[in-house]
């Protein structure tokens, strides 16, 4: 029984070690502008953009799938010009930008 026991808790450490180095060397990292332009929309994730929601927009013009901001009919003017002014001077994980326009 001790030693079933002892194994079992070997094996566990052995397997959260495992999963330890693999969320440090294969994590994916996420380009945090999508995050913050998702914050700048709007949120009323209608689709009116051809996109299934907002974040799906963020990422499109982060990603220069997307050139103009104004494809995002209900957001407000001072909105639309915060994310150009944002997307055109914030450098990417590569240090590459994207241009966008109103």
């Amino acid at each position: 029984m001790i030693q079933a026991i002892i194994l079992m808790l070997v094996l566990g450490a052995i397997l959260g070690l495992g999963l330890g180095l693999a969320n440090k060397f294969l994590a994916v990292k996420e380009d945090e502008r999508i995050e913050h332009v998702t914050q700048l929309l709007p949120g009323y994730n209608c689709g009116s953009c051809g996109y299934p929601g907002c974040s799906g927009l963020a990422e499109a013009l982060v990603n220069g799938k997307v050139k103009s901001v104004s494809t995002c009919r209900p957001s407000k003017a001072d909105k639309k010009q915060e994310i150009v002014d944002y997307l055109n001077a914030a450098e990417g994980p590569n240090g590459e930008k994207v241009t966008v326009t109103l």
